[in-house]
C-alpha cells in the first residue's frame, strides 16, 4: 500500500550515458543509399522488363530511415534521449551523432550562465528595509534532473536566486559600526560564500551547480536612506570623540605624572583640576587654541 509520503516524494532522476553511433559512419550509409537509388533509377527504361523497382523502394526507405536519426552536438552541449517518454540517457559526445529515429531528442546547454537578478527589497536582521541584487554564475551538471525533475529549470533558477537573497539578507544586519557582528556590507566575501552554499542547496534538485556569486547592489531603501546616513554620521562622530577623549585623558595623566616625578611644579588639588580642565580643552577642542601668557605668579 502506498503511503502519503511515498506518493508526495519526487522521483529523482540521474543522468546516465546514452548509447549512440558515430554520425560520420551513418553518413556513409546515407550516401550509399543515394548511390543505390541512382543505380536503380538507371534501370527504369520504358519497356524494360528487369526494372529494379524493389531497389528503388528500399533505397528510399533506407535514406529516410538514416536521415531522420542525425543530430549534432557542439562543445559543452548535451542531448537527452527518450523512448516513448522513458529516459534512456544523455549523449555528451560532440560532433555529428546518430541514433534510432524513434528516439526523441532534447538538447540542453552545459555552458556557464551569468545572471544578474533584479533589485529586491529585503528586511535585514534589525528590520531595516534594504535593496539587494546578486550576480550568479551557474551551469547544468545533471541534464536528467534539469529536464525531468523541474518544469522549467531556467525559471526555477530565477526564483531560487530571489529566495536565497531574501534568506541571506534577513540573516544579517546591513551594517554594524562597532564591527562586532557579521554584516552584509562589512563581510562581503563571507556573506557571498554563504549565499553560494544556500543556492547550491536549493538548486541541487534541478541538477544545477553555482560556480560564483556575489552582491551587485546593496543599499538602504530610499525611504530610510537619508535617516540611516545621518545615523552613520552621528555614530562616526561619537566614535571619533571617544577615541579623542581616551587619548586626551592618557596625555593629561602622563603630563601630571611627569610634572610630579621631576618636581617641576607643586600643584594643589584646585590647581591640578584647573590644569586638567585646560589641557582637556586644548586637546579635545575642534578649533585652534589661543595661548594666554601669565606674567604674574602661578596663583594670580
Amino acid at each position: 500500500m502506498m503511503t502519503d509520503d511515498s506518493a508526495n516524494n519526487l522521483n529523482a532522476s540521474r543522468e546516465v550515458a546514452a548509447r549512440s553511433f558515430n554520425g560520420y559512419l551513418m553518413l556513409l550509409v546515407l550516401l550509399g543509399s543515394m548511390l543505390w537509388f541512382g543505380w536503380a533509377m538507371s534501370s527504369v527504361i520504358p519497356d524494360e522488363p528487369n526494372a529494379d523497382f524493389l531497389g528503388m523502394g528500399l533505397s528510399i526507405a533506407i535514406f529516410l530511415f538514416v536521415s531522420s536519426g542525425f543530430y549534432m552536438l557542439q562543445p559543452n552541449q548535451g542531448v537527452a534521449l527518450t523512448l516513448f517518454g522513458a529516459y534512456k540517457g544523455t549523449d555528451r559526445n560532440e560532433g555529428l551523432r546518430w541514433t534510432w529515429p524513434w528516439i526523441a531528442k532534447a538538447k540542453i546547454s552545459l555552458r556557464a550562465n551569468n545572471l544578474i537578478s533584479e533589485k529586491i527589497k529585503v528586511n535585514d536582521l534589525r528590520g531595516n528595509p534594504i535593496e539587494m541584487a546578486a550576480q550568479v554564475v551557474w551551469r547544468v551538471t545533471d541534464t536528467a534532473q534539469a529536464l525531468f525533475d523541474v518544469d522549467d529549470y531556467k525559471a526555477f533558477v530565477l526564483a531560487q536566486i530571489e529566495a536565497a537573497v531574501r534568506t541571506i539578507g534577513a540573516r544579517y544586519p546591513y551594517d554594524d559600526f562597532t564591527h562586532q557582528e557579521v554584516t552584509l556590507r562589512g563581510n562581503h566575501d563571507q556573506v557571498g560564500a554563504e549565499l553560494r552554499l544556500e543556492l547550491m542547496e536549493r538548486l541541487r534538485v534541478a541538477g544545477i551547480t553555482v560556480d560564483e556569486c556575489g552582491f551587485t547592489h546593496l543599499a538602504y531603501a530610499q525611504e530610510i536612506a537619508g535617516a540611516m546616513l545621518r545615523r552613520q554620521q552621528a555614530e562616526a562622530v561619537v566614535a571619533a570623540r571617544k577615541t579623542l577623549v581616551e587619548g586626551a585623558v592618557g596625555m593629561v595623566e602622563m603630563a601630571l605624572e611627569m610634572l610630579s616625578a621631576k618636581n617641576v611644579v607643586e600643584l594643589d588639588d584646585e590647581r591640578r583640576a584647573a590644569m586638567v580642565s585646560n589641557l582637556m580643552v586644548v586637546l579635545c577642542g575642534e578649533r585652534d587654541t589661543q595661548p594666554v601668557v601669565n606674567t604674574g605668579t602661578l596663583y594670580s
